[in-house]
This record gives structure tokens, C-alpha cells and sequence, in this order.
């Protein structure tokens, strides 16, 4: 975002609500009094943003949303959503975790944050497609709230509860890496006892690839800045603005890890 905006000659005004859903509507809505003109949010949950849209609309401000759909009415509260389909990486994820793994195990999922569309997705597209091999099993799913902390300790729990799992689903890289910990705090391989998927691309997990201690990660492209300023330029230019843009997301493997890994974010 900064760099695209460095490149438009747009002034730039961004803040981090903290995970804190509250502030975020308060941010948005102090940037809305200072006058700005477009407004690009990264929803921190899929509800609960309808006064800062309302707001916006009010200005007459067209907002774009990325990385995580909202509930709420495109071309009426915001412009266009740009994003990943997160059916499509929990299916890839699947089809990672059924190579890496011979088609053979006991899987365990690392939930994201409940009532949260990404989780819902990304759960819905793994699951679907593991129904494709058969001699892969689902033996246990939590919340991990897509925290590391909450994924080394949900992680634990499960392994105590199911000690013959070998193979975990995370649905981002942090709750992976806590798998990873709470694995090696058993005695247990990560990468070959226990098999470890997850879907982000951050470099701790990729890296962690290369080091054969991680089986894969589907990346979700991080890099919306170019999207963005051109759906509000095509806005602004009365050239028509679909109401989502799915932006393309590369995969890490242990095959292309060392000539991926500088895209690692």
C-alpha cells in the first residue's frame, strides 16, 4: 500500500486498530473527518463494520475492502473486495497434505477465529477435499484463533487426546508454527513423524520448509496495494468495478522452497 501510494503521488494515511474491532471504527472514522478521499480497510472480522460503512457512505467516500469478506452489501457499503478465495487454499491445502502425506494418516485441524468467513472457508474447502482420499482421517479440530500461543496449546491437548495423529491442517502460519512447538514438546518430528500444512506465507514458516521441519504452506497474497489504487482510479474514472477481485496465490513446497523463499512475506 505504502509503495503503491509512493508511486501514485497519493498521501497516504493508515492506522493498526490492534485487533480491536472498535477502534477500527474509530480510526475510520477520525481518517473520514480529516477529509480523506478513498478508503481501503482490511476488516479485522466479517461483522460489525457497518457504522464505519455507513460513515463512508455518508461522505460519499468509496470504500475497498481486502482480505477478509464482510457481510455487508457491496456497491452499497463498499466499492469492491479484494482477496483470495479461501475455499480454493483450504482445497489446495487438502491436496498438499494428501501428497506430502501418501494419502495415509490421521488429521488434525488448527481452526481460525469462530464466526470468521476465512475459517469458515478455509475449513469447508480442506474438509470437502479430503473426502478424496479416503485413507485420510479427521480425528480432532479446534479453535486456535489463528494465535500461535492458542496453537502450541490446542495443539498439545489434541496430541494428548490423539496421540496417533500425524498429520495437522493449520489455517494460517501462526497456529502452524505453535503446532510445530507443541509437536517437538512430545518428542515427535515435525516434517516426518507429523506432517504440518498451513496457509499464510510469512517467512518463519516457509523458511521452516527448507529445514524439512514443515510440509507446505499455500500462500494468501498479502500484496493488494496495485488493486486497490487501480479499482478506486477505474472508480473515479467511471470505469465499471467488479464487486470482488480474487487476487492469485502461489504455494511453498519442499520442491520450490529455495527459489521461493525471498517471496516470503
Amino acid at each position: 500500500m505504502v509503495d503503491e501510494a509512493r508511486s501514485q503521488g497519493a498521501t497516504l494515511i493508515h492506522t493498526n486498530a490492534n485487533s480491536q474491532l472498535s477502534q477500527q471504527i474509530s480510526d475510520i472514522k477520525g481518517m473520514l473527518d480529516q477529509g480523506i478521499q478513498l478508503l481501503i480497510v482490511a476488516p479485522l472480522d466479517s461483522e460489525g463494520l457497518e457504522p464505519a460503512f455507513a460513515a463512508a457512505r455518508a461522505k460519499k467516500v468509496p470504500v475497498v475492502t481486502v482480505d477478509r469478506l464482510v457481510t455487508a452489501s457491496a456497491c452499497t457499503d463498499y466499492l469492491t473486495f479484494i482477496g483470495s478465495d479461501f475455499v480454493s487454499q483450504g482445497k489446495r491445502a487438502a491436496d498438499a497434505l494428501i501428497t506430502s502425506a501418501g494419502g495415509q494418516g490421521k488429521v488434525a485441524i488448527l481452526l481460525g477465529s469462530s464466526g470468521n468467513g476465512v475459517t469458515t472457508d478455509r475449513t469447508s474447502g480442506f474438509v470437502g477435499e479430503l473426502k478424496n482420499a479416503p485413507g485420510m482421517q479427521v480425528v480432532a479440530q479446534e479453535t486456535g484463533n489463528f494465535s500461535r500461543a492458542d496453537g502450541r496449546t490446542v495443539m498439545a491437548s489434541m496430541l494428548r487426546a490423539h496421540p496417533d495423529i500425524t498429520a495437522v491442517y493449520a489455517e494460517n502460519d501462526e497456529m502452524g508454527i505453535g503446532a510445530v512447538a507443541a509437536i517437538r514438546a512430545t518428542g515427535r518430528k515435525p516434517g516426518t513423524q507429523i506432517r504440518v500444512q498451513s496457509i499464510d506465507g510469512i517467512h518463519e514458516a516457509v523458511a521452516m520448509i527448507a529445514k524439512g521441519t514443515y510440509n507446505g504452506v499455500i500462500e494468501s497474497n498479502p500484496r493488494f496495494g496495485p488493486l486497490a489504487f487501480k479499482a478506486l482510479s477505474d472508480f473515479e474514472s467511471d470505469i465499471p468495478v467488479p464487486a470482488k477481485i480474487v487476487i492469485q496465490d502461489d504455494e511453498y513446497t519442499p520442491a520450490n522452497v529455495r527459489s521461493m523463499l525471498p517471496n516470503a512475506f
